[in-house]
């Protein structure tokens, strides 16, 4: 006779399969009943509205909703499709979020479909799918983005709406910066005779500095027998510049958001307290806020530290040969790590009191210190060498966050980005929130990229004659609700606030 667990065996290897086949809105169909219930009960699958299910994991919590965040593309994905067809696409401004990267989950995902019912569906956690009664783009005008039917590049700019330029300039701003030259797009313009909308994206390429694409859609449309009207669709000049030569849209939307960001962040960061007088001194209170920092940081991350267990770490009364013996391996490989990483820390720290380049610093040294953070893993054999060889090469979300981190490919533009942009800094304030801030916003690693993002904040601290900074366990939820603010948003000021309350001279 079949125990309980051979049955619920049976179950996971039925969801298994529709996982295999790429499957991520799991219908009722799907399932039998038994292996519907089974898995319902046991917490592997969830329910996303009647009839409609999701994966998810035993060990969450109720009210975690990092397993619906981490499903919602691919299922809205499969629901429409199942509903539609191929016949819906996204919004043409959805359809920019996407050509632009961003993947952040919107409170609700509008779509268009002939057969749409003008209504909401309602979803998970404050989300919903409206889908709208409108024709979409013809094929050829329309693309596959990440397994999303999307408005090309060219229709979606036509077609969005003249206020997303002002609600939302830094997106739209590297939306244009894809289109390196104008052929493709006033091909579309004539064939739908938009003259209104020619005379508003060429203002808007000549506001991002693209005199040319600007002057090619006037003179083209002009030339075509139109009257082309030339009006900038933004509020402001763009801080800077962006390159002709420069397409990406990660890149380009990193540096906008780094130059929009700059001016709330020195106006509500206190400014450097003054050149640090004693090296040694601020190094020797570096090592005594060890134990108080490792606790804080690795109980924001979930692992479950007592100062005891750190001190041990510490005093070298630990190695991964007996760490079996420990109830908490984990927890003490955690710990070991932390350790590690912290001198190595401490080391580019004192590279940089003597003067080196804070930014150049860190981009040399960081990736030594994630291969600290995680070698006693490595050693005890938790983890492969190999996964320590450079930056993630598959997704990774963040727990209970709307914000989805860019692509692992993008990761390989945005960190020489970040690099740059943190060496050329010259405001402290600004390389402490911004260092902190991006860092955690690319996510370029697996696993760590929190206290990664916190070493690197203390790391321009020290290059900003500030205190080393600890982040609170108790205040966690201040702290992720201030980055999610900066992530979905676009507002820094509540982090930026939040740290500066932790150095004690807002």
């Amino acid at each position: 006779m079949a125990t309980p667990s051979d049955k619920l065996a049976q179950s996971l290897s039925v969801l298994k399969k529709l996982q295999d086949d790429g499957i991520v809105a799991i219908r009722t169909g799907d399932l039998s009943r038994i292996h519907r219930q089974r898995l319902l009960k046991n917490g592997f699958i969830q329910e996303v509205m009647k009839g409609w299910y999701i994966s998810s994991r035993p060990d969450e919590q109720p009210g975690d909703s990092t397993a619906w965040y981490s499903s919602f593309w691919g299922f809205c994905r499969d629901y429409l499709t199942a509903r539609f067809g191929d016949n819906w696409c996204l919004s043409p401004e959805q359809s920019i979020s996407f050509h632009i990267g961003s993947r952040t989950v919107p409170s609700q995902l509008l779509v268009r479909s002939p057969k749409g019912g003008n209504k909401p569906t309602d979803l998970l956690y404050d989300t919903s799918i409206l889908d709208l009664r409108l024709n979409i783009p013809p094929k050829e005008n329309m693309t596959i983005v990440e397994g999303m039917k999307v408005m090309n590049i060219y229709s979606a700019l036509i077609a969005c709406s003249p206020n997303q330029f002002l609600t939302k300039p830094i997106e739209m701003r590297a939306a244009l910066s894809m289109v390196s030259e104008a052929s493709g797009l006033i091909r579309k313009l004539i064939d739908g005779n938009h003259s209104t909308i020619a005379g508003r994206l060429a203002g808007a390429f000549r506001n991002i500095g693209r005199e040319k694409v600007a002057n090619d859609i006037i003179d083209t449309m002009e030339a075509a027998g139109y009257t082309i009207n030339e009006t900038d669709p933004f509020t402001n000049k763009p801080a800077i510049i962006l390159s002709s030569r420069e397409t990406s849209p990660y890149v380009n939307r990193l540096r906008m958001m780094w130059e929009s960001f700059r001016e709330p962040v020195i106006a509500n960061f206190p400014a450097s307290p003054g050149a640090i007088k004693d090296t040694s001194a601020y190094l020797k209170q570096i090592d005594d806020i060890f134990i108080t920092d490792a606790y804080h940081s690795l109980s924001i991350e979930g692992y479950r530290v007592s100062e005891q267990l750190i001190e041990r770490v510490r005093s070298g009364n630990w190695n991964p040969d007996y760490a079996e013996e420990d109830k908490e391996h984990q927890n003490a490989l955690a710990a070991r790590g932390y350790w590690q990483a912290f001198q190595a820390v401490k080391k580019s720290i004192v590279k940089i009191l003597n003067g080196a380049n804070a930014g150049d610093t860190v981009d040399n040294d960081h990736n030594a210190w994630y291969r600290e953070l995680f070698g006693s893993s490595v050693a005890a054999g938790i983890i492969q060498a190999a996964d320590l060889a450079g930056y993630r090469n598959r997704p990774v979300y963040i727990r209970k966050s709307m914000h989805t981190p860019p692509n692992h490919e993008a990761v390989r533009d945005l960190m020489p980005a970040f690099s740059g942009l943190l060496e050329k800094e010259h405001n402290p304030a600004v390389r402490v929130v911004l260092g902190h801030f991006i860092f955690v916003y690319i996510h370029p690693y697996i696993d760590g990229n929190g206290r990664m993002g916190r070493f690197l904040m203390n790391a321009m601290l020290a290059a900003g004659d500030y205190q080393w900074v600890v982040i609170p366990v108790e205040k966690r939820n201040e702290y992720m609700s201030a980055l999610e603010s900066a992530s979905v948003n676009q507002d820094i000021v509540p982090f930026t606030k939040f740290l500066a309350s932790l150095t004690g001279k807002e």
